[in-house]
Formats: structure tokens, C-alpha cells, sequence
């Protein structure tokens, strides 16, 4: 019997991001809504998001920060052979918003494809790349997490206009080189059985589109927040253990940790959880909110360029998103 083809290591090797111009800050909501600075930042510790123009779309958002990220990883568009975009709003039904990126890119050769996981997208989209480029199935792949998410959000309702934004962060990967970092474990899942706790009930075959439930605003996100707070701080912990025993690895030998940017308090308790001290947790959400796919994403962007984490550094990322969905995945830098 022969030997199994050994799978090879895959590594980040450029990291990217791209907000929108406009800011909307809490004083700002204040004037569209019953809410407060005060109520705002004591609830989620977010300050500002950041609002696409009209004329932005999701792939504009990918496209810019699929840019900036190429030009880290020193990679032509045209050398890539795989895009993966997470977005929960896509440009439209189909083609698929990653298919947009690459003709904006010039990414001629590339296998393009969305991942729907919600929060969990980008993340989702690591774990196929790396089986990709591990496989020998492709030697460079370019992962965005991305999301428009004004676009689906009921402005007059302050338990869930306050807490998002938009944006898009993106990662090259390749084949890790000796001496180099190293996509060390990921991790995913999903529990379906809580797809009403977070979810756009219209838009799709289930509830096609139509004046009356737009008029209703059934076409925009509903969240019971109580719920989706109880099991974000549940998986989030359990899918950052996990990771962290598959790397072989405690929770102490992780430098950085990039938790999604929903809820300050949501961090704060998984920090609580993990024994760890939150000087360990890259937080950014103040400036963005909850940008969904790209949260996590641009996290890791910033971190990066910020000096926060290092070579040789391990770092964790986790996320949990609407499916219910959830995954984790531990970097050496």
C-alpha cells in the first residue's frame, strides 16, 4: 500500500483591510434613534462604524482591501489561483461577489467562490484555502471577509443599528516556507437548530421579496440579542480551546488573541473564561463596530501593521456568526 501524500504547511504571508470614508458615530445615532453615547459604549463599548456610499458595493469593499493585502504578500492578482469571499451581503444573488473581485483585480486564473458563514465567513474561508494550498490543489489564494451590512439594517431599530458597520479585510496564503509561519489549526461548526436567534428572514426562497414584507421590514436583521449574547461567550471559548489543544499549545502561549469585534463585554468574559488578561486581546471594535466577515480580518491587519504581534508569535482568532455558526484558528506568525 503506498504512503499518503503528506499535506504541506500554509502561511498568511500579506494581510489587508479597507473601511469606508463616512463615520457614524453615537451622537450621530443619537439624532435617528432613542439611544445615547452613554447607553452605547456601556453596553458594547463601541464608539463609531464606518458606512459605505451608496455606490459602494461588498466587492468594492473586497476589491480594496484584496489590494492592500497583494501588495504585503508582494503577489500579482494574476499569479492567484483561488479567491474565496465570506459576505452575508453579496453583491447580488449571484454571480458570486468573489467573482466581481477578480475581474476588478485581473485575477484571470483564479477559482472564485462565496462562503455564506455570517461572522464566521472569513475564518470559513482560511480553512478551505489552506486545504487548498495543503492539497497541492492551488499555490496561492487570496481569502476576503467582507460585508455591507447598512444595507441590511433597520435604522429605526437601536438594538441592532448600533452595533454594525462596514468593511473588508483580506489574507494571502501560500505554501509556508522553512523558517517562516504557519497556519498551525483550524476549527469550525454550526448548530442550525438556532438559525432564528440571529438571522434576514426575507430575500431569499423561503420568503422571496415583496412590497409587503419589505414594508414590514422583514428584509433587514433581526437578533435576539440575549440569546446570541449567551452562546457568542459558549462557542467562542469552546472553539478557542479547541484550536489551542489542536496546536498542541495552552492558553498562555498564545501572544495575541483577535476575538470577532461584536461586544466588549462578550471579550471581556472569554478573557475572564480563558484566564487570560485582556492586554492579550487585540480590540478594535470601538472604531468599526461589528463589521461581520471583515471583522476578524481587519483585526488581524492592524495587529500586524501595528507591530502587535511578531514574528514567532502565536496568535488565535475566533468568531461565532448567525447559522448559528463558529470557528478558530491559531497562527504562528
Amino acid at each position: 500500500m503506498k504512503n499518503a501524500p503528506s499535506l504541506r504547511s500554509v502561511a498568511i504571508t500579506g494581510t489587508g483591510k479597507y473601511v469606508p470614508e463616512r463615520i457614524l458615530t453615537n451622537e450621530d445615532l443619537r439624532q435617528m434613534v432613542d439611544t445615547s453615547d452613554e447607553w452605547i459604549t456601556t453596553r458594547t463599548g463601541i464608539k463609531k462604524r464606518r458606512i459605505a456610499a451608496a455606490n459602494e458595493a461588498t466587492s468594492d469593499l473586497a476589491s480594496a482591501a484584496a489590494r492592500q493585502a497583494l501588495e504585503n504578500a508582494d503577489v500579482a492578482a494574476a499569479d492567484l489561483d483561488l479567491i474565496v469571499v465570506g459576505t452575508v451581503t453579496p453583491d447580488m444573488a449571484f454571480p458570486a461577489t468573489a467573482c466581481f473581485v477578480q475581474k476588478e483585480l485581473g485575477a484571470t486564473k483564479a477559482t472564485c467562490f462565496d462562503v455564506s458563514g455570517a461572522c464566521s465567513g472569513f475564518l470559513y474561508g482560511l480553512e478551505i484555502a489552506r486545504g487548498y494550498i495543503a492539497s497541492g490543489m492551488a499555490e496561492k489564494a487570496l481569502v476576503i471577509g467582507a460585508d455591507k451590512l447598512s444595507g441590511i439594517i433597520d435604522w429605526t431599530d437601536r438594538n441592532t443599528c448600533v452595533l454594525f458597520g462596514d468593511g473588508a479585510g483580506a489574507a494571502v496564503l501560500e505554501a509556508a516556507k522553512d523558517g517562516g509561519g504557519e497556519v498551525v489549526s483550524t476549527y469550525s461548526g454550526s448548530d442550525g437548530s438556532l438559525d432564528e436567534i440571529l438571522n434576514v428572514p426575507a430575500g431569499g426562497s423561503r420568503c422571496p421579496l415583496t412590497s409587503e414584507n419589505v414594508d414590514s421590514k422583514l428584509n433587514t436583521m433581526k437578533m435576539a440579542g440575549r440569546e446570541v449574547y449567551r452562546h457568542a461567550v459558549t462557542t467562542m471559548v469552546s472553539a478557542a480551546k479547541e484550536a489551542i489543544t489542536r496546536a498542541g499549545l495552552t492558553p498562555k502561549d498564545i501572544a495575541c488573541f483577535i476575538p470577532h469585534q461584536a461586544n466588549l463585554r462578550i471579550i471581556e468574559t472569554i478573557a475572564h473564561k480563558l484566564d487570560m488578561p485582556m492586554e492579550r486581546f487585540f480590540v478594535n471594535l470601538t472604531e468599526y463596530g461589528n463589521t461581520s466577515a471583515a471583522a476578524v480580518a481587519i483585526a488581524l491587519d492592524e495587529a500586524q501593521r501595528s507591530g502587535r504581534i511578531k514574528r514567532g508569535d502565536y496568535i488565535l482568532m475566533v468568531v461565532f456568526g448567525g447559522g448559528l455558526t463558529w470557528a478558530s484558528s491559531v497562527i504562528r506568525w
